[in-house]
């Protein structure tokens, strides 16, 4: 049952409290400055949480619109919630708390989300075993456009490649990337046989990509690994990119991703 109305002012008035008792320090950010108001921004959180920072505002603002389990999980590990104030926020935005389906989605510690945010200006973010964006940096959402949406589940990878046009323009070797990328995704999910979330992943892809659809029964893996992308930046154009994945030492499914722009000149390493 969606939230009523006299609920979605209590939600934001709840997510506002629990935003506001948080310091950037208790999340690994940096401290940018004076500050009006106490405990993290709005932009910060939604951050951590993997979600359009327009779309936490208007949550916040109890406006009319209606946040799915996984998004209100990903805030609660992003607040640090403890139970009773995770079943709370489900509570208040009309789902009822419980389930297993709420830990659906990665668990992913604070001072980890803001690591992509600390390797801003390089496109940086953190993918799950299912390649849910469960952080990221402004410079990620800016070279992967409409990859991080106002909507009502976390951001995922795979989905934005094969279902989402833009990502044709962006990736100008299209085609050997999403292949390679579903060989990867094929390796992870035999890896988890029964998983829910990869049978609703591979169904999603197969049902609105005819290129998954022909791809899928192939059978091609590959594992994940560092190289090199031409991607369409917004602004610079066509560019080289190189990237480097780092594995979560707790979480060793999860990967932080960082792309470097080759044509720039490459940092000094300190003698």
């Amino acid at each position: 049952m969606p939230a009523q109305p006299d609920r979605r002012a209590q939600l934001g008035t709840f997510l506002r409290s629990r935003r506001e008792r948080l310091t950037p320090d208790e999340v690994g950010l940096p401290q940018t400055g004076r500050r009006r108001t106490p405990g993290l921004r709005r932009e910060e959180l939604a951050l951590l949480a993997g979600i359009s920072a327009t779309w936490y505002t208007y949550l916040e603002q109890g406006r009319k619109i209606r946040a799915s389990e996984q998004v209100l999980t990903a805030l609660a590990v992003a607040l640090r919630l403890d139970r009773q104030e995770r079943d709370h926020l489900l509570q208040l935005a009309g789902h009822a708390p419980a389930a297993a389906e709420a830990e659906e989605r990665e668990p992913l510690t604070a001072e980890a989300a803001a690591v992509p945010l600390l390797l801003q200006p390089n496109p940086a973010y953190i993918i799950g075993g299912t390649y849910d964006v469960l952080s990221h940096n402004q410079a990620a959402a800016d070279l992967f456009p409409r990859l991080i949406m106002e909507a009502d589940r976390p951001a995922n990878f795979v989905r934005w490649v094969f279902l989402e046009p833009a990502a044709r323009h962006v990736l100008l070797d299209w085609e050997p990337e999403a292949r390679a990328l579903l060989a990867r995704l094929r390796m992870l999910a035999a890896r988890h046989p029964g998983d829910p979330r990869y049978t609703r992943l591979v169904e999603d892809l197969t049902e609105g990509s005819p290129e998954a659809r022909e791809w899928w029964p192939q059978y091609e893996v590959q594992a994940r690994h560092s190289g090199r992308k031409r991607l369409r930046h917004p602004r610079r154009g066509a560019r080289d990119y190189t990237y480097t994945a780092f594995h979560l030492a707790e979480q060793p499914e999860q990967t932080l991703v960082v792309y470097y722009d080759s044509g720039d000149r490459p940092p000094k390493a300190e003698p």
